[in-house]
């Protein structure tokens, strides 16, 4: 499919113009130089602007769009305490001028840190969802609004319904673009990959445009064999909204579990080795539970030979800096 036809196809979903588009395409040539491996450059999402960026506002642009189309009076999501997803929903809400409430994991802390913090700064509620399952919570918070009257939008976990993930074909079309017009090729994508939106987008957008690109998720929380099963069903289901003639199977996502470590947002070596090696080879800044965990998988391919040094390797960086001020004792260890 030709560039032209696949945007028109995501056009017709009319998507709000949220975010800072295109973001900023780079080499890091000292990283490269440091690892002694592909060429890595990198995909600045992390730039998008809103609530200081991240991945998410693809997804929003589309999901905010039938929000406004279904005439919601307040915009619900879900994520953990650190939640990136939530912070960025709460700002897109604020920009658009809609009430924000954010079903937290667990308890509230004794003071807000980080994502948290700014997730009250920019206006959102917040409720907790104790021992509940947080899907389960979410659907119990938005029935009580219901109940008084209120017409909630609810956004899934990480905005990765197929409507969330058409963001991230958009994404996909969005780096064709910028390197057709460097005249060059990525060999492979490399990013973090949790809620599954983000990997099911770019799949598709892959295969659509059909580029020579491979798509590689380093798991955040899922061991690939539960995870893959999830992906190929968003991934049909993205493909169908868009009308693309497109089929996959459980065998057609690579995903990587070996740093999933002791598990969602536990830091370990993996990703204080990683977010240093970020901020003093190119001054980039990643975060302990997305980026540093998908840069230090990256780092590890690299060192075992998985890619030649001829090859280019894009990084994608998703977001989620804001965190750091939320790990900074783990990040000392």
């Amino acid at each position: 499919m030709e560039l032209a036809a696949l945007a028109q196809r995501l056009e017709m979903l009319q998507p709000l113009p949220l975010g800072y588009l295109p973001t900023p395409l780079a080499p890091l040539p000292r990283l490269s130089q440091a690892l002694g491996g592909p060429e890595v450059w990198i995909k600045r999402d992390d730039l998008t602007g809103l609530g200081l960026g991240g991945n998410k506002i693809r997804k929003l642009a589309f999901l905010l769009a039938e929000a406004q189309r279904q005439h919601a009076d307040v915009i619900m999501t879900t994520g953990a305490q650190q939640s990136n997803h939530a912070r960025q929903t709460a700002a897109v809400a604020a920009m658009l001028g809609l009430p924000c409430v954010l079903v937290l994991r667990g308890d509230p802390p004794a003071k807000p840190q980080g994502n948290y913090f700014l997730d009250l700064l920019l206006g959102a509620e917040v409720r907790w969802s104790g021992d509940r399952p947080l899907l389960q919570a979410l659907d119990a918070e938005a029935a009580a609004l219901r109940q008084e009257g209120r017409h909630p939008y609810v956004i899934t976990y990480g905005g990765s319904s197929a409507l969330g993930a058409c963001g991230f074909v958009a994404g996909i079309a969005e780096v064709a673009m910028q390197a057709q017009a460097l005249g060059i090729t990525f060999d492979a994508i490399v990013f973090a990959s949790s809620s599954g939106g983000t990997q099911a987008g770019m799949a598709a957008g892959v295969r659509a445009l059909e580029l020579p690109t491979r798509v590689i998720g380093i798991s955040i929380s899922e061991p690939a064999s539960s995870f893959r099963p999830d992906l190929a069903r968003l991934t049909n289901e993205t493909a169908a909204l868009l009308r693309l003639d497109l089929a996959f199977s459980d065998d057609d996502f690579d995903v990587r579990d070996a740093y999933l470590g002791q598990g969602y947002g536990i830091v370990t070596d993996v990703e204080r080795e990683a977010i240093r090696f970020a901020a003093r080879t190119e001054g980039q800044l990643v975060d302990p539970v997305y980026t540093g965990r998908a840069l230090g998988g990256l780092m590890d391919l690299i060192r075992r030979g998985e890619f030649s040094p001829s090859q280019r390797v894009l990084f994608w960086h998703t977001g989620g800096a804001p965190a750091l001020f939320a790990y900074t004792e783990a990040l000392e260890g």
